[in-house]
């Protein structure tokens, strides 16, 4: 190729991954680019990551929007000689992730702007959505041309789509469906694929049993109602039951390790650490970051990593390390209105811990039957390296962190036992 010509290649998303599907290219054909620019969206089995260009000039795609493409091959060129036009405005540059997520304001409910001004200079991505918003407005039956994006160079975020609605935004989608014959397809996205792969290894590579138990969750839930206000003044987050389970779950893991543990080919691996998976449902698919450490951390940090970690998978900013490396796993179905099921392990690990709804349910207490609100919990185990009396043994635990909190403080013991040297 010619000196000025840079041929731009799919860098690797992460280890074992061998090709990626442009999702979305964020420039069109002989558009000019700056170096550094998102250029192009990118979907790996793991996550979905933005392409900088490598140079700034004129932009030809060899590769289109949906293409399946290997690691390493090319996908544009760049002539570096080419001349930016007048009054091109330059493009946001992608930012290099931090260990800790931005600060992102949430945007304000109000009516988009319908007319721009005349003068306005029309950015690299105007009117094009974000993967989140395109799916609302696709439900909604809004199209791109009817909204004003907010974003960088006048892209549509998933928040102004959703200040559309909110103040009555007019769409084309029926109030009642009348269904038809049609049929839709759609291709399977590397994401999805690589899910399915897993959940059918696991249910055939591991002998995979789930034991129930359930929780009175008033204790928690009168802890929450006396100190969430103080909480959320102090800290700036809420206070949860993700949190709760999580310092839970990992004192229940200090005292049966096994199912912190991990089988590779002929050992055992035995961690001396807590990195709690948290499975978030996004438009993408079900994303299961974790939190490093979380044996060391506070219920306030816990919280606010959990809320990070949660927007960055919602708004596809995910990376492979964040989803990398875990021990144990926690989901939540409770908050779709689930009321027991039996979640399948996320491989290599042993177990998954599966939180349900919180109903309001007779109980026996001291002789007399009262309503109290219980939680079913569920734990599916690899039987290969978890015996019964542990996986049961385990989630009795947790049930005694979460009906006695104060145990969550002193090593799973009582003040009193603490007091008394027990």
């Amino acid at each position: 190729m010619a000196n000025n010509i840079l041929e731009m290649k799919v860098p690797s998303p992460g280890e074992s991954i061998s090709e990626v599907i442009i999702a979305n290219w964020l420039v069109k054909n002989g558009d000019y680019v700056e170096s550094g620019q998102a250029i192009a969206e990118i979907d790996s089995d793991k996550a979905t990551l933005e392409l900088p260009a490598e140079a700034a000039g004129s932009i030809t795609l060899k590769a289109a929007a949906g293409d399946t493409v290997a690691v390493g091959s090319v996908v544009c060129l760049i002539d570096t000689s080419a001349v930016k036009p007048v009054g091109v405005v330059a493009a946001p540059k992608v930012e290099v992730a931090k260990a800790t997520a931005p600060v992102v304001e949430a945007p304000k409910v109000e009516a988009p702007k319908v007319e721009a001004p005349a003068t306005a200079v029309v950015g690299y991505a105007d009117k094009t959505p974000s993967p989140s918003a395109a799916k609302l407005m696709a439900e909604n039956g809004i199209s791109a041309n009817k909204l004003n994006g907010s974003g960088k160079d006048g892209r549509i975020t998933k928040g102004d789509v959703l200040a559309a609605l909110s103040n009555g935004f007019e769409s084309s989608v029926p109030q009642s469906w009348k269904g038809s014959r049609d049929v839709r397809k759609e291709k399977m996205s590397n994401l999805r694929k690589k899910v399915a792969e897993r959940l059918v290894s696991v249910k055939n590579n591991t002998a995979m049993l789930t034991t129930f138990n359930e929780v009175n969750m008033k204790p928690i839930m009168d802890l929450r109602s006396k100190y969430k206000d103080a909480f959320k003044e102090k800290y700036g987050v809420g206070l949860g039951f993700m949190s709760f389970f999580t310092k839970a779950v990992c004192e229940a893991l200090y005292h049966f390790p096994a199912v912190n543990g991990q089988i590779q080919n002929e050992e055992i691996i035995f961690h001396e650490y807590c990195d709690i998976g948290v499975a978030v449902s996004t438009p993408k698919g079900l994303m299961v970051p974790n939190i490093r450490n979380a044996e060391s951390m506070s219920l306030a940090e816990i919280e606010r990593t959990i809320g990070d970690l949660a927007k960055k998978a919602r708004e596809g900013k995910i990376t492979v390390d964040d989803m990398t490396g875990g021990t144990f796993t926690i989901t939540n179905g409770g908050v779709f209105g689930s009321m027991m099921s039996t979640p399948i392990i996320n491989p290599p690990q042993s177990a998954i811990l599966g939180m349900h709804n919180i109903v309001e349910r007779p109980v026996a207490e001291n002789g007399q039957v009262l309503i109290r609100p219980i939680m079913y919990v569920a734990l599916s185990y690899d039987h290969r390296i978890i015996d019964g009396k542990e996986s049961v043994g385990f989630l009795v635990k947790v049930k005694e962190m979460l009906e006695n909190p104060e145990r969550m403080i002193f090593g799973g013991k009582t003040a009193e036992e603490v007091l008394l040297g027990l």
